[in-house]
């Protein structure tokens, strides 16, 4: 047994880490969700808005499965590992192409994604249109649609931020502690797509300029916590990174290609990507290294 380990930015003991394996021994009857839940409970694993953090403590119990610590049940283990992906195999009618100047599309609306079947129109969107596809997202997220007069322009993904970047870190000069402790300060904007069929000049800057201003409300609102940095990452063999340039987003270098949460140093078949912050505040370095207080 380990005498601490660090997950998502917690440092959880020796008593703790026996709690967890004691939880998913004596509730082996439940599924993971529901001990994830439990544990979450009992050692009040919270967000800021006081929300379970029971996601990321399912992150952390699979992890400490395959570490040989404990064991989780089987029986909710169908389907392979691996999030579900959309069915996408059936035919879609895309809408006629949409061209015009970028004025013409205003006002822009950012609308979260709510209920069941927006959720899936907006997940079958990303997943046939983005190269990546859309998978179950890691932690704290908010989904958008970009509309113009009930007309969907653009889908959008905000996410817990990478783990540990070296090139964003160095930039925004922290110490470990520090990073633990400020972390979450940090959104990433994890999709990004304008629908195929729109064609507009210009657009995704507006889009952006829009969310850096609406979103950080709206992440408050939902977890308790305004953030004040945010950054993403640009696949720079398909894209130059232009609209995040033309927003003021800052380059601040490129990842070791090994993927955002990969907190083991172990994956090596990732995408080199570059990498994009924009401040939300003035002095978010003195901010998320903790020489201004909130």
């Amino acid at each position: 047994m380990p005498e601490f380990l660090t997950f998502c930015g917690r440092t959880f003991g020796t008593g703790e880490l026996e709690l967890m394996r004691q939880i998913a021994l004596e509730f082996s009857a439940l599924g993971v969700t529901e001990i994830a839940r439990t544990v979450c409970e009992l050692l009040e694993w919270k967000r800021p808005s006081g929300g379970l953090k029971n996601h990321e403590c399912r992150q952390l119990l699979e992890r400490l499965q395959a570490e040989g610590f404990l064991q989780l049940p089987d029986l909710r283990k169908l389907g392979g590992r691996g999030p579900r992906r959309m069915d996408i195999s059936r035919s879609c009618c895309e809408p006629a192409t949409l061209e015009c100047a970028a004025s013409e599309c205003e006002p822009l609306e950012l609308a979260l994604v709510e209920g069941q079947a927006e959720s899936r129109r907006w997940r079958e969107q990303v997943e046939r249109h983005h190269y990546l596809g859309c998978c179950v997202p890691f932690g704290a997220h908010l989904r958008y649609w970009v509309r113009n007069r009930e007309r969907e322009l653009a889908c959008l993904l905000w996410t817990s931020p990478a783990w540990k970047m070296q090139a964003r870190d160095e930039w925004i000069g922290w110490s470990d502690e520090q990073r633990h402790r400020n972390l979450q300060a940090i959104v990433n904007n994890g999709r990004f797509l304008v629908l195929p069929w729109v064609r507009i000049k210009g657009l995704a800057s507006k889009i952006l300029a829009l969310s850096a201003r609406q979103m950080p409300q709206d992440w408050d609102s939902h977890f308790g916590l305004r953030p004040l940095l945010l950054e993403t990452l640009v696949d720079a063999a398909r894209f130059r990174g232009t609209c995040y340039r033309a927003s003021n987003w800052i380059h601040v270098g490129q990842t070791a290609g090994r993927g955002r949460m990969d907190r083991e140093h172990k994956a090596h078949d990732k995408a080199v990507k570059d990498i994009y912050v924009y401040p939300l505040v003035r002095d978010a370095r003195q901010w998320l290294c903790g020489e201004i207080r909130r």
